[in-house]
């Protein structure tokens, strides 16, 4: 049996989207908003992390696959989890890392959020966060955009948060 937020997210063909881009993208924001509007849990990364990979960040050092391979099993069993769906914000950087949350969440998809450099550093610069700006180029360095044989979409992060979610649903809604 499933419920009404249930439905909506089948009916719209979409029950577990990882947001994905770059630090300052708006994962958080959007994914937040994109969950609301689909009735479905709304799980942010960045509370996944255990405290050494934050604390590591938080210093200055990007994080190494190493790092990261444990935390992005945990996206992906988290994104699994609710029967219903669920969005999560994850950075997803490479293609090696949406290859392993898709190993542990087969039926996820990807919302890449496209935003420009300069509004990247804004962003980061105008925030409270535990990854330092400083870190946007080891970020962008690993950055490796959703290919088209990748299940997902590419959206620009441009206006205002309702527009980008509409803009996201479109796009989801396309065969």
């Amino acid at each position: 049996m499933t419920d009404g937020r249930t439905a909506r997210a089948h009916a719209e063909g979409v029950s577990r989207l990882i947001v994905m881009g770059p630090s300052g993208a708006g994962k958080s924001v959007i994914g937040a908003a994109l969950a609301a509007r689909l009735g479905v849990p709304f799980v942010d990364g960045d509370d996944l992390h255990p405290p050494a990979n934050v604390a590591k960040m938080a210093s200055g050092h990007p994080l190494t696959d190493d790092d990261r391979m444990p935390w992005l099993d945990v996206v992906a069993a988290q994104a699994c989890a609710p029967t219903g769906g669920a969005v999560v914000a994850c950075s997803a950087l490479a293609r090696r890392y949406r290859d392993r949350i898709l190993r542990g969440c087969a039926d996820v998809r990807f919302v890449e959020l496209c935003v420009p450099r300069g509004e990247l550093e804004h962003r980061m610069e105008t925030r409270e966060h535990f990854m330092p700006p400083a870190l946007l180029d080891s970020q962008l360095t690993l950055w490796e955009e959703l290919e088209p044989n990748e299940p997902g979409v590419s959206v620009v992060n441009e206006g205002s948060v309702e527009a980008v979610v509409d803009r996201i649903r479109r796009e989801l809604a396309r065969p």
